[in-house]
């Protein structure tokens, strides 16, 4: 049976509320650090549509003020979920923007796990965005994939193995400085942008913007968004399947 939700999410986000609404309103922006490949026609009624691991979804945009206001709700399911996005913005002194996020709709069986993993991850989403705006200005993903990999409930072990790939150890906070490490992947120093233990950190490199997640069930995910051409997708993505798999045998 079908469950009504709401999250509420708020962000300041270090860029003009021009750059944030290109960031939220475009395919490429979206792209650049939202889950999957985004296209968006750009007007009231239009379509939103995003394709993530083969399956794509659809949705309407029911509300369009240019750098303003931007919401769309996905087609509903036979069984009766969809979910709506309302973007809010609003410019604050010194060129900077606060960004308020409404995601509400209905949700199916395994309500509780769900609605968790949508807070936490609304949340996370918008750090991303902050940190593609603040590191990227005005470039758009070259190349972006997520990963799952398998389910694993050790909290602690999961967050350790996410410290050893960036080379961390102790605390994590934000702006940690970091060495990406993973076979089959060029080493890269970076800086972590945020840190939520024991679910989510989220680096930022002189190229590409990577996540962590310990998400739905335990997933185990890795996202990463690239800003240089010439990635080789087929192997990024076949190094982190086999970290997945390896660290997490």
């Amino acid at each position: 049976m079908r469950r009504e939700f709401e999250v509420r999410a708020e962000i300041a986000i270090e860029a003009t509320p021009e750059q944030v609404w290109e960031a939220i309103s475009t395919g490429p922006g979206i792209d650049s650090w939202f889950m999957g490949r985004n296209d968006v026609q750009r007007r009231d009624g239009g379509t939103v549509t995003q394709s993530i691991g083969g399956t794509t979804y659809t949705s309407t945009v029911t509300a369009w003020e240019p750098s303003k206001r931007f919401t769309y709700q996905s087609d509903e399911l036979p069984d009766g979920t969809f979910m709506a996005f309302d973007y809010l913005i609003e410019g604050r002194e010194g060129g900077s923007t606060a960004l308020r996020l409404v995601h509400s709709g209905f949700l199916s069986d395994d309500w509780e796990a769900q609605y968790d993993a949508l807070k936490k991850g609304d949340g996370m989403y918008l750090q991303k965005l902050a940190a593609y705006l603040k590191h990227f200005p005005g470039r758009t993903s070259t190349f972006n994939t997520l990963i799952p990999g398998p389910q694993v409930p050790d909290q602690d072990r999961v967050w350790e193995a996410f410290k050893s790939a960036l080379g961390l150890t102790g605390e994590v906070t934000r702006g940690d400085r970091v060495v990406l490490s993973v076979d089959g992947l060029p080493k890269a120093e970076g800086v972590v942008e945020s840190a939520d233990y024991p679910s989510i950190p989220s680096v930022c490199t002189g190229d590409a913007l990577y996540t962590f997640m310990h998400g739905y069930r335990d997933t185990v995910v890795v996202e990463q968004h690239s800003f240089v051409p010439g990635v080789d997708e087929k192997a990024t993505e076949g190094a982190w399947k086999s970290w997945l798999a390896t660290t997490f045998a």
